[in-house]
Formats: C-alpha cells, sequence, structure tokens
C-alpha cells in the first residue's frame, strides 16, 4: 500500500531576503580609523554597546576591523611589556583578515557562512570592495523571526 503525499498548497515558499534588507547601512557604523587611540576604541564599544566595528582609511577604503577580542590585547601590553596604553593605535590591535560579502548576496548566504565559519560579523561590500553595511548574525535572527511572522 503506497502512502499519499499530502498536498502543501497553502505553505509559504521560502524567498530568501536580500542582505540589504537586515544589514546596517554603512552611514549608520560606527567606524574608527588607523591613527585613533585604542582607549578612543574601547570607550565607543562600551558606550555603544558594540562589540567591534570596520577601521577605514582617510579615503574611507576598509583596511580592517577592530573587535572586543583584539582590544583584549591591550591588557597584556600594559601587564606584560609595560607598554602605555594611551600610544596605542587602533592600527597595531585591529585585524586586517575580516570576512566581507557582497551586497547582491541573500541571507540564506549570510546565514551560511556564519554556520561555516568563526565569523560574528560580515562586511557588506559593494563589487570595488566599497564597504556598503555590516549584517550580524543577531541581524539574522530578526530575519528569521519576520519569516515566522509572515507565516501566521
Amino acid at each position: 500500500m503506497q502512502k499519499t503525499i499530502e498536498d502543501k498548497g497553502n505553505q509559504k515558499a521560502f524567498n530568501p531576503a536580500p542582505v540589504t534588507d537586515y544589514m546596517t547601512p554603512a552611514d549608520k557604523l560606527i567606524t574608527f580609523k588607523p591613527e585613533m587611540e585604542v582607549m578612543d576604541v574601547v570607550e565607543s564599544l562600551l558606550s555603544n554597546k558594540i562589540t567591534g566595528a570596520p577601521v577605514l582609511d582617510s579615503r574611507n577604503k576598509l583596511v580592517g576591523l577592530i573587535d572586543d577580542k583584539d582590544c583584549l590585547k591591550v591588557l597584556f601590553d600594559v601587564a606584560y611589556h609595560n607598554q602605555p596604553v594611551h600610544n596605542s593605535s587602533v592600527q597595531y590591535y585591529m585585524s586586517n583578515v575580516m570576512k566581507t560579502i557582497r551586497d547582491n548576496a541573500n541571507i540564506m548566504e549570510v546565514a551560511d557562512t556564519f554556520l561555516t565559519t568563526k565569523y560574528k560579523r560580515l562586511l557588506v561590500v559593494d563589487g570595488d570592495g566599497q564597504l556598503v553595511g555590516q549584517i550580524s548574525r543577531r541581524d539574522i535572527l530578526h530575519a528569521i523571526k519576520d519569516f515566522n511572522d509572515s507565516l501566521e
């Protein structure tokens, strides 16, 4: 006896939203300059309740990322190397290893990247490599909620 397959005609098809629907646009991002003092970054991360931000050069070209983990190195420089914190610049602590994703990607591609890498945020760039925004794991949670809400 064969089982019949239920008709799921009323099930809504999942159409993944573009990354641009959920990212924070570049003009709303907090960014840092390589020559800034690292303690200014620490204070900004704390006061803005964020964990990291892109680093842009004087021409607004993306050159790195600095996050809370990078800033933890300050503690060791002070404790073990007797290095004064006020002389330390962002370029010394920032990472130039950052994960970018194109602005024409969709949230499925973003979620896949988050599932298969250690990254917690992706910098969204256009075809010229210019920063257009940032998307985080939390932003993808908003996309999941929105999709679920649309089913009700």
